[in-house]
């Protein structure tokens, strides 16, 4: 921890001033990032909040986005890479193009700039919706199969944006997160006292009666409309991270809006290798079930392509001949 934290420290400056330069970049007034609205919560893992990220004009926009298009949301195959349901699960969601208006591009240029990675590494938006009782059970982000590394290899960070406030329930939870040198905390004072070192060593806060049973099994983060949580899955060194085990609570009163952005180490719009000269190849082994499972109408921009760039399961799709 000693190590990474002590060298943010030293280019924090740098970066603030960066953030600072927008308007010089020809930035428009809401994509202006504001430091001091981040809250710095973890170093184990690297972990922050963005205080008011989104306005609520863009968390309205990109709810009414998704609201009619709503499947059962699937998890990842620990070993094939396939997309399967799962009671872990419980949620609903649907992806949006990446680009896809000109609000949707705003945001992916500001989480770009606030993270400091390429747009062209993340995943579109996937919306999700959770309704009373729905949950995700702790998990990671990164994959343990190969598959799915083979487009822009692990996810190095996640972005997960609060569309909506929850009025009890649905706090985003850390089981394994450890405490922050209390000589490089920047948080909050208001901040500083909830948090306490378990016997464990873990990471976690003073609760009331206003969080759920769950949030109360690690260091959790409640939803606020317009907040983002952005995390890492990685370590620096770019091995995994155990402690970015991350989970959903349960909601139990009202219902909770997300909308997440997984980033990459590499490109997700351009495959690693080279595409053969005839264009007519599928570029993930995956691609047979994902075509089979509808995705080249659900998600036609990454499976299919646009016009400007060919999509990544072309032939699978049957939109082209060998």
């Amino acid at each position: 921890m000693g190590s990474s934290a002590s060298s943010y420290r030293l280019l924090l400056p740098l970066l603030l001033s960066l953030l600072l330069l927008g308007s010089s970049f020809g930035l428009a007034d809401s994509d202006f990032l504001d430091p001091s609205r981040v809250i710095e919560l973890s170093w184990n893992p690297r972990a922050f909040l963005y205080q008011g990220f989104l306005s609520d004009k863009e968390c309205d926009h990109l709810i009414s986005l998704a609201k009619d298009k709503l499947e059962k949301s699937m998890v990842a195959d620990n070993d094939s890479g396939e997309s399967m349901m799962s009671e872990v699960r419980t949620s609903s969601g649907m992806f949006i193009g990446k680009r896809q208006d000109e609000i949707v591009a705003r945001i992916e240029k500001r989480i770009a700039a606030w993270t400091f990675l390429p747009e062209e590494n993340g995943e579109s938006f996937q919306i999700l919706h959770y309704e009373h009782g729905q949950k995700y059970e702790p998990h990671f982000d990164f994959f343990h199969d190969k598959a799915n590394q083979e487009l822009g290899g692990h996810r190095i960070a996640t972005v997960l944006m609060y569309l909506s406030n929850v009025q009890k329930g649905g706090e985003t939870i850390f089981p394994s997160a450890k405490v922050i040198d209390p000589s490089l905390n920047t948080l909050h004072k208001e901040t500083i006292q909830t948090l306490f070192l378990s016997s464990q060593g873990k990471l976690s806060q003073l609760k009331d009666d206003t969080w759920s049973d769950c949030a109360k099994n690690g260091y959790a983060v409640k939803p606020s409309k317009g907040d983002a949580l952005l995390f890492f899955s990685l370590h620096p060194d770019a091995t995994t991270d155990s402690e970015s085990l991350h989970g959903s609570c349960p909601v139990i009163e009202g219902e909770k809006w997300s909308a997440t952005k997984w980033i990459h180490v590499r490109s997700f719009e351009r495959p690693h290798k080279t595409s053969s000269s005839s264009g007519c190849e599928d570029e993930n082994v995956l691609c047979p079930q994902w075509a089979l499972a509808g995705e080249c109408v659900k998600n036609p921009q990454y499976m299919v392509g646009t016009k400007d760039s060919h999509g990544y399961c072309r032939k699978s799709c049957s939109v082209c001949t060998m």
